[in-house]
Order: C-alpha cells, then sequence, then structure tokens
C-alpha cells in the first residue's frame, strides 16, 4: 500500500519561500512520475509541477513557472517543492501524488493513483 506523507508547509509573507517534502512509501519509489497539487478554499485541486521517474523531466502550470522547483531524491525516497517568491494566491492545501503506472498526462489529475493528506501553505501579511 503506497503512503505519502507531505510536510513543510506553514504561513509564510509575501514574497517568501518554503520547501515541501514528500515521504514515499510502498512500491518503487523510483519507478514512478511524481507530483503536486493544490486546492484554494471553494476551489478544484489544481495542477502545480511534476517529475518523471527518472527525474530527467519537470512539468509546471504557468502559474508556477520561475517560482517554484521539483526535484526528487531516490535515495530517500522523497520529493521535494521549493516554492519562493510566494504570493497570497498560492495559499492552498498542496498534495503531493504518485502517477500511475504506464500514465503519460502528469498535468491531469486522472493519471495519478495515490495522493497524501495535504500541507497547508498560507501566504499572508
Amino acid at each position: 500500500q503506497v503512503q505519502l506523507v507531505e510536510s513543510g508547509g506553514g504561513l509564510v509573507q509575501p514574497g517568501g519561500s518554503l520547501r515541501l517534502s514528500c515521504a514515499a512509501s510502498g512500491r518503487t519509489f523510483s519507478s514512478y512520475a511524481m507530483g503536486w497539487f493544490r486546492q484554494a478554499p471553494g476551489k478544484e485541486r489544481e495542477f502545480v509541477a511534476a517529475i518523471s521517474w527518472s527525474g530527467e523531466s519537470t512539468y509546471y502550470a504557468d502559474s508556477v513557472k520561475g517560482r517554484f522547483t521539483i526535484s526528487r531524491d531516490h535515495a530517500k525516497n522523497t520529493v521535494f517543492l521549493q516554492i519562493q517568491s510566494l504570493k497570497p494566491e498560492d495559499t492552498a492545501l498542496y498534495y503531493c501524488a504518485q502517477g500511475a503506472q504506464g500514465g503519460t498526462d502528469w498535468y491531469s489529475l486522472e493519471e495519478y493513483d495515490s495522493w497524501g493528506q495535504g500541507t497547508q501553505v498560507t501566504v499572508s501579511s
């Protein structure tokens, strides 16, 4: 059974930075793409970033390009999301997800079959 545990969220001022982590267990971490999504109150869950199983390919939503960086550490079975220049509109519950076997469209929620419980990011002065 796959388990994904996010950490690193918190309250930060506009312009600040955070590093989110997602520790994975239950299946071979290095074989699966990983993604980050977020959901703000009253809004649908949206794609933020993804990284291929090898780490060679990364994907970003237009709204976070240049500010967010996704990476993975196979030795630690962990995926990271470094977020900088935070804006109030980045406030959301951030979810880690693991891609399904054979998936290709890492921008789509439907391509992921395991989800964490989320970590809250609040950007406010």
